[in-house]
């Protein structure tokens, strides 16, 4: 079984991931990790290094690396993975069990104000410029994440509550 999850970062993938793994008793995957372990190198340096049009590259041949491998497992993509490169016509030819964890701007602004540092795309931004550039993001990545077959709603809402939705949703479509 393989279970991909998809949204704008600071939505929970990771935390409801791996949550979601063990419910299920899959491994969890978070492609960035497996970036970084395949290409040896941190993505802020591969960035850095090489650009981002050779991240992108690098991404999609190492997602389809991973969903052609037919490992069972939950799989986090990144923030922006949906939106390069036929990621997601890519992704839905090997799985229907892809699910956006969908949050507002305001919900993800709280979430993401609390660990700026710890992201280098929103480091240098104030508290106040967060919303917009959020906004400004989510409007660009809409239509691919809405390309999802399920979408959770994920606002004031504690992971559990997440992937108890999640497992529903699985079950329905079995």
């Amino acid at each position: 079984m393989l279970v991909v999850l998809l949204g704008y970062m600071g939505s929970g993938k990771s935390t409801v991931g791996r949550m979601l793994a063990e419910a299920l008793g899959v491994p969890f995957a978070d492609l960035d990790s497996y970036i970084e372990e395949r290409l040896q190198q941190r993505i802020p340096e591969v960035f850095a290094s090489m650009g981002e049009i050779y991240f992108r590259k690098k991404e999609h041949e190492l997602l389809r690396e991973f969903l052609e491998s037919g490992t069972s497992a939950v799989l986090a993509l990144g923030g922006g993975t949906p939106c390069y490169a036929g990621n997601m016509d890519l992704v839905l030819s090997h799985t229907q069990n892809v699910f956006y964890l969908q949050l507002s701007v305001s919900s993800l602004a709280i979430r993401l104000q609390k660990e700026k540092e710890h992201r280098p795309l929103i480091a240098h931004l104030s508290d106040q410029e967060l919303p917009e550039f959020i906004g400004k993001h989510l409007f660009e990545r809409s239509p691919f994440y809405s390309l999802a077959p399920k979408t959770v709603v994920c606002n004031y809402r504690q992971p559990e509550e997440v992937v108890s939705d999640v497992l529903e949703l699985l079950d329905q479509s079995r």
